[in-house]
């Protein structure tokens, strides 16, 4: 059991909030012989695997590094031209890391405010009126929890299908932003949450629960 990461989203939907707990991506290291039997392309300014799949290497992941030389986007940090050095026969044999990469800020501040809009669909889909909206999303990887507030805030927890009594932590979560974050005389409503206080319970009430599996509530 494991819990993945935690967003916090205010009434608008901007990320106030985000936590990385346990998101280790699977990584894939494979050596190749010329010619290269996969098709990389150009996508959002990374190399990705476009078509050809093969040990665990999957199309949509992202070139990470060439023989221990790490990526930065298109290019190695050596500033050789990625798609350049897997076309070229005396760069072979060739060893390429792939792997999901990391989100970055702006793409999780994007995902947020998509979830919020989906959020807003999903109580406009409702056959119920006044309807909850979305608490749980659930794929054979992982689970989405979701509890909104009476004010709007979003509590959001991605966690392995598995885990437990996310439901506590939750509250447990709610219970935190409350007294270290609204009783903080420094903090902004609907803003950035930058409290230290708030930080350390809330990743002592992460890791309980994943150990546990339940909140101490």
């Amino acid at each position: 059991m494991a819990i993945f990461s935690i967003y916090v989203i205010n009434k608008a939907g901007g990320l106030i909030y985000q936590h990385d707990h346990n998101a280790a991506r699977p990584e894939v290291e494979k050596t190749f012989s010329y010619p290269l039997e996969l098709q990389l392309k150009v996508f959002d300014d990374k190399i990705v695997v476009a078509f050809g799949e093969r040990d665990g290497i999957k199309v949509g992941h992202t070139v990470l590094a060439i023989n221990g030389i790490s990526s930065e986007g298109r290019y190695l940090k050596d500033g050789r031209d990625i798609l350049e050095t897997v076309a070229m026969e005396e760069n072979y044999p060739i060893s390429i890391k792939f792997g999901r990469p990391k989100l970055t800020t702006n793409e999780k501040i994007m995902l947020a405010s998509m979830f919020h809009s989906l959020f807003a669909i999903g109580c406009q889909l409702s056959p119920e009126p006044q309807s909850s909206g979305i608490e749980i999303l659930e794929t054979d990887t992982f689970k989405l929890h979701c509890h909104q507030t009476m004010t709007g805030i979003k509590f959001v927890i991605l966690t392995d299908p598995k885990q437990a009594a996310v439901d506590g932590l939750l509250k447990k979560l709610y219970e935190v932003y409350a007294d270290f974050a609204l009783k903080n005389p420094f903090y902004s409503l609907d803003m950035p949450i930058r409290c230290e206080l708030f930080d350390e319970n809330l990743k002592a009430a992460v890791e309980q629960a994943e150990k546990t599996g339940q909140a101490n509530v």
